[in-house]
């Protein structure tokens, strides 16, 4: 096998990346008072969005990301449902300089499995007997940018 053919491997130390499985972590869905919420017409209920992520590095070159999605529904006092979804993914990541290596796993991991997760955030909700929610795609380059900005403002204040 010639130079140009041969497969890529580590020692060649070049960034490689693969997915290696997304899996739901943890799911709750909790609508407390069902029968009184749902014999209500549910129009323009007022919804709160948290979103989190989290790294965790369980082996040499692979790390565990999960994404943190809560969604509390609310009309006036009253909370119609909360549902809160952890996506997870299992990523391979190897020789990537460190600040490329801290984006792929702030910002386009978490954009691969939003995706996931935003489908069963939606399964949950309808599931729910409430009506259909559709999570507006996010822009995760936007957050860690964000993010670096702030820390750097931090660094220079302090």
């Amino acid at each position: 096998m010639s130079e140009d053919n041969k497969p890529e491997t580590k020692q060649d130390n070049k960034p490689h990346f693969a997915l290696q499985k997304i899996y739901l972590k943890d799911l709750s869905f909790e609508s407390p008072r069902p029968v009184e919420t749902l014999l209500k017409t549910v129009e323009r209920a007022d919804i709160n969005f948290q979103l989190n992520s989290d790294v965790r590095r369980p082996a040499e070159d692979v790390y565990e990301v999960t994404l943190t999605i809560t969604v509390t529904a609310r009309k006036e006092d009253t909370v119609l449902y909360l549902v809160e979804v952890k996506q997870a993914g299992l990523f391979t990541l190897g020789n990537f300089p460190e600040e490329e290596l801290a984006a792929m796993l702030n910002s386009y991991c978490p954009a691969i499995l939003f995706p996931y997760a935003r489908e069963v955030v939606s399964s949950m909700v309808e599931r729910g007997g409430f009506p259909q929610l559709l999570l507006k795609p996010i822009n995760f380059d936007a957050i860690y940018l964000q993010y670096l900005e702030k820390q750097a403002q931090q660094k220079a204040t302090a």
